[in-house]
This record gives C-alpha cells, structure tokens and sequence, in this order.
C-alpha cells in the first residue's frame, strides 16, 4: 500500500491505522416520528405514495389524465412520494418505497453517502418479503403505482452506465452481484430470499412449521419439497385457507430452486457476449460440457474455477452489457455451486479440506474474500494435495486458515451493509436480520458447516473439543481471552446499543455496543478478533471471551436468562454449562463474594504539568510518554524522528494545558474542575468505609462525574492557549487552522501500559475541519475520561482512576482504504514472534 494512505498512531505494543469516517446516514434521526409513518404507511391503502403522475423526460411532473406532450416515449407513468416521504429523504437520507424508472442514476449509486440509497433499495425489498410487504402491505395492490417495464428497462440502463468503469467493477464486486439480485433487470427473481421468506412467515403464523423453516433456512436440500408437501397432508385439518395457499405458494418457489439448471437459457445468455469477449468461448465450453446429472464434487470443483474465471476477466469485457451479462452468469453459477455444495457431503478429513478449499475458491470468485486474499491463503488451503498423512499441527493450521475465510466472508457482507442496517433497526428492528439473510444465500454457509465439521473431527483426534452446553457446531466456538465466570446468560441477537449493563452477566452478543462497559463474561459473533478494544480490555481485567457464530448464537438464545458457569482456557477451549451441572471445584470458584484482584496504580509523580505550551510533534519522543504526553504522541514523535520523510506532521497538546484549565473554577461550584474532581473520590473513599453499599457509592460517583464531564465540555479556553495552537498548527500543517481536515486524538497517562491497555476508552474525532468544530472538540476529548463507560473500566483495575491525564495529538486526515491494528506482541499463539493484524474497510472497523 503507498505511504500515503498509513498513518502511524500507536506503536511498541501497537501500531494502529486510521482514516477518515464515512458519512453517517444514522446520526440523529426522528426514530420515533418515523416508527409512526412506517405502520401509517402499512395501513394506508397507497402506502407511501400519494397519486399516480407522469414523469415526462424534461423533468416536468403531470397528472395522470394529462400525458407528456412530447418524447412520450421517454416518459414514464408512476405513483409519486408523499410529501413526508420527501421530506424524510431530503433531511435525514432515507429513502422508503423507491421507485427506480425517474431516479437519477448516480444519484441512486450514492458514491458519496458510500451507496447509501442502493443499499437502501435492497433493504426495503427485503423488508417487503419478511413482512407482508412492509409500508407497502397495501400499496402493493395500488394499480399503476410500480410498472415493472420501466423498472427493468432503468435497471438494464443504471448497469450498463456504471459498469464500464473499472474501478468501480473491481473494488464494489461483491455489492454489484448482490444488487443484481435486487434491482429489476431481466425479470429474474431472487429465488433463495423468497424461499426463506415465505418459510418464516408460515412459521410465525403456525409455530409447528418452525422445523420446516429451520431445516430450509440452514440445509436447503430438494428433499424440502417432499417435506413442506407431508406438512400440508398431516396438518391439513389445522390449517387457514391463507396458509394453504401461502404452504402451496412455498411449494411452487421450492421446485424452482431445485429444478434441474437450465441448460439452454445459460447457453443463450452466454451467447449473448460480444464476440470480441475473450471469456466467451470459455463460458460456452463450461456450459456446453456441463451435466447436472455428473459426481457433484467434480462439480463443484469446476464452478468454483469459473466464478474466479469471470471475477478475475471481467475487467476483459469492454461493454456494460457484457459486464452485466458476466455478473448475471456469476450468480447463476453460484446459485447451481450453492445446490452442488449441499449434495456433496464429504465425511472424511480429506474430502472435507477438498470441499473447503474449493468453497474458499467459490468465496474468492463471488466477492466474499478479495482476490488477494485467496492468493495469500491458497498454499495453506492446498497442504492437503497429494498426501494422505497430515499431523494435528497441519490439521490446526488448515482449520484456522479456513475459519479465517468464513469469518472474512461474513464481514464482508457487515461490511457493505452494516451502517444502513443499524440505522434502519433503530425504526424497525426487522431489518436486522438482512445480513443474516445475505450470508445464508452466500457460499458462507455451507463453508461454515464444512469448517466446523472439520473443526470436531480434529478435536476428536487431538483431544481438545470444546463444552458449550449442547451445541451441534462446537468448534466454530473459539476462546479468544481466558477466563472464568458465573453469573446471568444474557443473549442478545439483534442491535446491543442502548441495552443496560449489569457487571455482573454474561453476555452473548452479535455485535457488542459501542460503548461496552465491565461484564463477568463475553462472547460475540462481531469483533471476534484479538485486538478489537473489547477483547483487548477484557485480557487486562482476565474476563473470559470468545468469538461463536450466528448460528451458535441462535441456538443458545434457549438458555437466556439461565444463571451458567463460562470458562475459556489458555488454549481457546471453551466451556459453558448450566449451573446444575457446575462441578464443586467451580463452585468453589466462586464462594468467596468477590475474586480476587490486584488493582495497580499509575505513577504519577514524574508528570510535567508545568509544561503548558502545544508542542510540535517532532520535539517529544518515547521517554516523554506519561510524562508530557501520552504514548500515542510520544511514539509516533519517536517513529517521526527516525523515520522524518513517512510519518505525518503533527501537534501535541500536553498534559500541562489541562490541568491548567482545570484550576479554574467550576461554574457553580466554589472549587476549581481539579478540586471537585479530587473532592468526588475522597468523599466515595469515606462512603465506603462507613459501609456504605457500593452501589450508592458508584452512583454518588457517576453523578458528580457526569456534572463534571458537562462543566469541561463548556469550559471556557484561554486566548494564549488558541492562539498558541493556530500558531502550532499553521506551522505543522502548512495551513490556517480551518483549512486542513484532521484527527483529535485522545493520549491520556492510563493506557498502553504494560499492566493495563486502557483501549478505546477515550474519546478520538475524525476528520475535524472549521476551527471552532476543532476547539469544542479539544474539550470533548478532555471530558471524555469521564463517561460510566471509561470510569467503571478504570476503577475495575486502577487503585487511583482520578489522576487520568489527557493530552491530545492532532493530526492529519489521511485518505485511506484500510484501518486496522497491529500488536507486535504474540497474543495470537503464545510467540513472542507473532504479528498479530486486524484491518478492515473503513474507519476503525477493526477495534
């Protein structure tokens, strides 16, 4: 990667990597306002929409009665938006009940809100398909509303504008094939979606369906039909007309899954290539010699090598209509590779690391895992070939190959689609399960299985499975940081933000919240990485974590509630029982009131607080770390210094600026922000020893902290120190303060120790640009040790969390594709060797 997109941030035990934040469309939106028109807009009979209109090529909008009156042929009749449907999409950026034929196509590619409203698109279909249509549960059968022509005939043009570029193919594949299955354009349907669709509505209108949907959601096999067939015969007497039809509905989608390919229509779509398309011929030799009839494993193997041949040549094909013919084949041949996959069932170790090393291949050619990755990871993957004798070592290190590329696969799909989805289960919290959706319709999902069957069977050889009540899939648990814990199951599969905490669960999570404070014990299926902050905070104070699947998580959502005993063991082995069946050595664990625990104390007594000017820097290095600054700023200083040509400018705000602010006097307090701090702990200090119960002495804590975090956020700034800083910065940066875009970093004296990381408990502000957004922000940063969630993690572990001290390192935005970490400690395998990276698209995706 070229020089310019790394930026140095935290080095020795971390070197981190940041980049500017995407646009959020998520930030304070009318929830509640909107929660009201979604079941407005379900109940009334044009939905969101209020009349019929042309739209005429001019941009001229008229009534129904009154056609354009001139390129009548350009003109499209459809219904036009509400006005509180505008009004939504123009202030807050959602968009409900899209109608493509009049859109602007690049307003609807939305490359600056990160395709935003493309997303959008797919997920308001999806929503339509769970949920009886959704706002649209009767604006569907408004006539005239949607003419689905003019979608096609938008969506075939949208293509063939936006694929020719290069770039854009390249770098938004996997998003590209996943809209093809959502926007209109050659009047396929998305078979797999509505499949599952239709399964989990019967099921939650006739809950004896729910193995059914179960079996259909997780192995989709052919046998279904004969299945959902039974079902009707045996439940006849007990079902609705409705459910008849929608079974016999369910029946008809099934037989079209599993219908034999379509050999003549593949040939003719691949007919349809230019000539001068130098993959044609190689498509029409693989369609020509297919035969659906042949050993699926030779299959399988042959459409995983096509879906790479297309991925890796389509860039070949001049034309966007021969780019959209190629994406269309792909997911083709990826819907026959996904039927092949589940009729080849290899029990033994090699057919199975065969099966997985083709199914990575299949990730590779379908956007789950990018093309160099699958480079990288191809000779781990390939240990296999020609040998029948492989040790438990080899065998170890073929599984966490190819857990890697399951987990990668689903974090592509978070990945693209993540941010629209948190925003949208603010309002409606079925939209949480689209992701879900789209990693079960993806080669993930039988990659998973095969993984983790691999997983048991080397477990069973080398003695080391796992215990996590009775779960089928064992070994796609992982333990991640050791530890043990009794206390509360608590099972969270949806959105984890704004949920209460109590220190004393355990809790499963799909993603943890942002702002994770203390728990006994953690597992999650997001972030289950080994630098991510929670993982690093949850190692300093020995709170057991691993990482499961979504498919874990839905099987133990039976034991919410439970009290449980949860143990991960140095090696990542990982128990989890009920408390019945606890030994009376775990018992004993946890007979005591509390564990014990050393807290440490951070030195304080060489801090420089009469250092009171913003420094360049260049001037501080590593030995200044906890003593004019913290170790960000002191060892990206000492990075600067000896590496002066690839490290950014920078300025330092030390601790000295603060503590002087913080003898001012608070405002409506007779003591300075130092004093009342001071006084706030000493005072909790003599609560506890008059017995007062810790709960009321946390909260005396937390509410005099959140009067001080408040009083900061307003304090008032000295001049000498503004005007010291625009010097600075100009200086630095070669700009007026305003005019460069940078990073507010927090670098207090209590984090990257070598007891205590104090990871992402502070607060940091990307891409800050008009000065005073940067100066109310220097004050936000310096408020920010003083959240619960900041507090309650530092008095977890530290004898004296009142003398945190922050500075701030402020730097530049950096153009980037990647964030991530690196930790040049082994934590991954016990090497002190190890190198241990976690990166993804984005701004801090990976932490």
């Amino acid at each position: 990667m070229p020089s310019k997109n790394i930026l140095f941030i935290r080095c020795l035990f971390f070197l981190a990597f940041c980049c500017t934040s995407l646009q959020s469309i998520g930030q304070e939106l009318p929830v509640k306002h909107i929660k009201e028109r979604i079941e407005f807009y379900k109940q009334n009979a044009r939905g969101p929409y209020k009349s019929i209109h042309w739209f005429c090529a001019d941009g001229e909008v008229r009534e129904a009665r009154d056609p354009c009156p001139k390129d009548k042929d350009e003109a499209v009749q459809h219904a036009d938006y509400r006005d509180d449907v505008k009004k939504l999409a123009k202030d807050h950026h959602i968009f409900f009940g899209e109608i493509l034929a009049s859109t602007d196509r690049t307003a609807f590619w939305d490359a600056k809100n990160n395709q935003s409203r493309l997303k959008q698109y797919q997920l308001n279909r999806y929503l339509e398909s769970v949920d009886d249509g959704w706002i649209q549960q009767k604006s569907q059968y408004y006539r005239g509303a949607i003419q689905i022509e003019d979608e096609q005939a938008w969506g075939v043009e949208f293509y063939q504008k936006f694929l020719p570029r290069d770039e854009r193919v390249t770098n938004q594949f996997f998003l590209l094939k996943q809209s093809l299955r959502d926007i209109p354009h050659d009047g396929d349907t998305n078979l797999a979606q509505l499949m599952r669709s239709q399964s989990k509505n019967i099921a939650d209108a006739f809950p004896k369906f729910m193995d059914a949907r179960i079996k259909i959601h997780g192995n989709p096999t052919k046998e279904d039909i004969a299945m959902v067939k039974k079902f009707q015969q045996n439940n006849a007497a007990k079902l609705s007309t409705e459910l008849k039809t929608e079974l016999a509905a369910l029946e008809k989608t099934l037989e079209e899954f599993h219908a034999p390919v379509n050999l003549t229509a593949l040939k003719t779509q691949v007919n349809q290539l230019s000539n001068a398309n130098t993959i044609k011929t190689r498509l029409l030799s693989f369609v020509e010699s297919y035969d659906d009839t042949a050993n699926p494993e030779s299959t399988l193997v042959d459409l995983a090598d096509i879906l790479c041949v297309i991925r890796t040549s389509i860039t070949d094909a001049a034309s966007g209509n021969d780019r959209l013919l190629l994406l269309d084949l792909s997911n083709k041949f990826e819907d026959i590779l996904l039927k092949k996959s589940q009729e080849w069932q290899p029990d033994d170790l090699l057919g199975l690391m065969e099966k997985i090393r083709n199914l990575s291949l299949a990730a590779a050619g379908t956007g789950l895992i990018e093309l160099w990755e699958w480079n990288t990871i191809a000779p781990a993957l390939e240990t296999h070939l020609g040998t029948t004798e492989l040790s438990i070592k080899d065998l170890t290190e073929f599984l966490e190959t190819s857990r890697g590329v399951v987990e990668w696969s689903a974090s592509m799909v978070k990945a693209n689609y993540q941010d629209v989805v948190d925003s949208y289960t603010m309002f409606e919290p079925l939209s949480y399960g689209f992701i879900d959706d789209r990693i079960r319709s993806s080669v993930a999902l039988d990659l998973g299985k095969a993984v983790s069957k691999l997983g048991s069977k080397i477990a069973e050889h080398a003695n080391l499975s796992n215990s996590v009540m009775r779960l089928d899939s064992q070994s796609t648990v992982r333990g991640l940081n050791p530890g043990y814990a009794f206390g509360e199951l608590v099972v969270v599969p949806e959105s984890s933000e704004n949920i209460d905490i109590n220190p004393n669960h355990i809790y499963i999570f799909q993603k943890p919240p942002s702002d994770l404070k203390p728990v006994a014990g953690i597992m999650t299926v997001s972030e289950g990485n080994l630098v991510s902050h929670v993982q690093l905070l949850a190692r300093n104070l020995g709170i057991p974590n691993a990482a499961l699947s979504g498919e874990n998580l839905k099987d133990l959502k039976k034991y919410h509630g439970d009290k449980v005993f949860y143990a991960v063991s140095a090696k990542g082995n990982v128990i989890l029982k009920p408390e019945d069946k606890m030994s009376q050595e775990e018992k004993e664990l946890f007979s005591k009131k509390e564990r014990n625990s050393e807290k440490i104390a951070v030195p304080v007594d060489q801090i420089k607080l009469d250092v009171c000017e913003v420094l360049d820097m260049a001037t501080v290095d590593a030995s200044d770390s906890g003593k004019l600054c913290g170790p960000k700023a002191a060892n990206l200083g000492q990075l600067k210094k000896m590496f002066p040509e690839n490290v950014v400018e920078g300025v330092v705000i030390p601790f000295g600026i603060f503590r002087q602010h913080m003898d001012q006097q608070m405002p409506g307090e007779t003591v300075s922000y130092w004093t009342f701090l001071i006084d706030t702990f000493a005072e909790a200090n003599v609560k506890r020893t008059n017995q007062i119960a810790e709960a009321e002495v946390e909260a005396y804590q937390l509410e005099r902290l959140g009067r001080l975090k408040t009083a900061i956020e307003e304090m008032p700034l000295e001049p000498y120190f503004e005007k010291q800083l625009e010097q600075k910065f100009a200086a630095a940066f070669k700009n007026k303060m305003g005019n460069v875009p940078v990073f507010l970093r927090s670098d207090t004296n209590m984090e990257d120790l070598k007891e205590f990381t104090g990871a992402g408990l502070n607060l940091t502000l990307f891409n800050i640009l008009d000065k005073e957004n940067i100066l109310e922000g220097i004050k936000k940063v310096w408020a920010s040790p003083y959240t619960e969630r900041s507090f309650k993690w530092r008095q977890k572990y530290l004898n004296n969390p009142e003398n945190v001290y922050p500075s701030i390192l402020i730097i530049p935005s950096v153009d980037v594709e990647y964030s991530g970490v690196m930790i040049t400690k082994g934590i991954n395998r016990g090497n002190e060797d190890d190198l241990t990276v976690a990166f993804s698209r984005g701004a801090g995706g990976a932490v």
